[in-house]
């Protein structure tokens, strides 16, 4: 019988962003649980400056040694007067049949990466250049999600040209006494602040700018449950089971720390249990946002669920974590997909995906020449 070819897979990890090392984790454990007898993987780290590390050396920072120590090793090798680069070390690897991108935060979930695959007309995991784009921007998700009638929670924009105009009285009068401020373009909690009086709001705003120069203030909602639901699909997407998050009392909400450095008093029901109607219309709420962005493969759907059972629709995760706590491969395990089932899936979907946009023609009509 004839051997079949092993998939040849372009994994990336790593990147500018603040989750640096949370995409590190994500990396690891999806490599582990790939089958090796399906896929023959070159790894290709993202430096912290969003260079790009050949195989040989990103495994030596997988297999433990100092990432730091590695890039001050390889960077001399590097011509940078090249334009390419940063993305030269892509060439070593010869016939990539598809590219896995695990780069959370910006880079990964903005658009950039996928923009750079399709100019390697590579297929790739994951959603597309504007979807991407449009997702990770949370202003631009909520301008969709209410386009398209899903709940979400009020907010405003502010900017360095109208933060003189955002006072917290103003604030307090168009959205609610209780803020939350977030970085438009953050993941994993970066940047967020909740606000109860107006030096709190000051303060958060200030610590916001740092990471984005659009920040939303959104109202808050009272003693939430948060609410996270996973899909999978392209045209046809499909819905996990729902999972809630119990984050300590004395925690505000599910920030960074209680996330990645200390998750000892965070607690997870997977699947929870929730009315039924509830549970069918934060599924169907996830479904039509996934839709209306036009996402492909996969995404995490986070929502605010209050205490009078209505579901705020949060934010939306293209390329969720795959840490060892994080929830959107835990919800289709207990949707009975297993992880190496998960991550076969998504690779089949990145494929078809490909195979879809390539049918798309194009017609080039000569000019004539002057």
């Amino acid at each position: 019988m004839e051997t079949q070819k092993k998939i040849h897979v372009g994994m990336l990890f790593g990147g500018n962003s603040s989750e640096h090392d949370v995409s590190k984790r994500s990396a690891h454990n999806i490599y582990d649980a790939m089958d090796k007898n399906k896929y023959d993987v070159d790894l290709f780290l993202l430096t912290k400056d969003g260079i790009v590390l050949s195989d040989a050396a990103t495994r030596r920072v997988f297999d433990g040694e100092p990432e730091d120590q590695v890039v001050a090793e390889e960077m001399p090798k590097l011509d940078m007067s090249d334009p390419l680069a940063p993305i030269k070390n892509l060439a070593l690897a010869k016939d990539i049949d598809i590219f896995y991108p695990v780069v959370h935060g910006n880079l990964g979930e903005d658009g950039t990466l996928q923009g750079l695959f399709k100019l390697l007309k590579k297929p790739y995991v994951g959603s597309g250049v504007l979807a991407s784009a449009a997702s990770f921007d949370k202003d631009i998700t909520k301008q969709i999600l209410t386009h398209h009638h899903i709940q979400n929670t009020k907010y405003v924009v502010v900017t360095p040209e109208n933060r003189e105009q955002m006072t917290y009285a103003y604030l307090q009068a168009h959205v609610g006494d209780h803020l939350f401020i977030k970085p438009a373009n953050q993941g994993s909690s970066v940047g967020i602040h909740k606000a109860e009086n107006e030096q709190e709001y000051l303060d958060g705003l200030a610590d916001a700018f740092k990471y984005d120069y659009k920040i939303l203030v959104e109202e808050s909602i009272d003693n939430p449950r948060e609410v996270e639901c996973s899909i999978l699909g392209n045209e046809d997407p499909k819905a996990s089971k729902l999972g809630a998050i119990d984050v300590p009392k004395t925690d505000t909400f599910y920030d960074y720390n209680n996330k990645f450095v200390d998750a000892s008093g965070v607690t997870f029901e997977l699947p929870v249990e929730l009315p039924a109607d509830l549970t069918q219309r934060i599924q169907q709420m996830s479904l039509d946002a996934f839709k209306a962005l036009g996402l492909k493969g996969m995404a995490r759907v986070d929502f605010l669920v209050s205490e009078d059972g209505e579901p705020y629709l949060g934010e939306i995760n293209t390329l969720p974590g795959f840490t060892n706590i994080s929830l959107y491969p835990k919800l289709w395990e207990v949707s009975g997909i297993s992880y190496t089932d998960l991550i076969d899936q998504l690779i089949q979907l990145g494929f078809d995906e490909f195979k879809r946009q390539s049918e798309i023609h194009y017609d080039f009509v000569a000019l004539d020449a002057e």
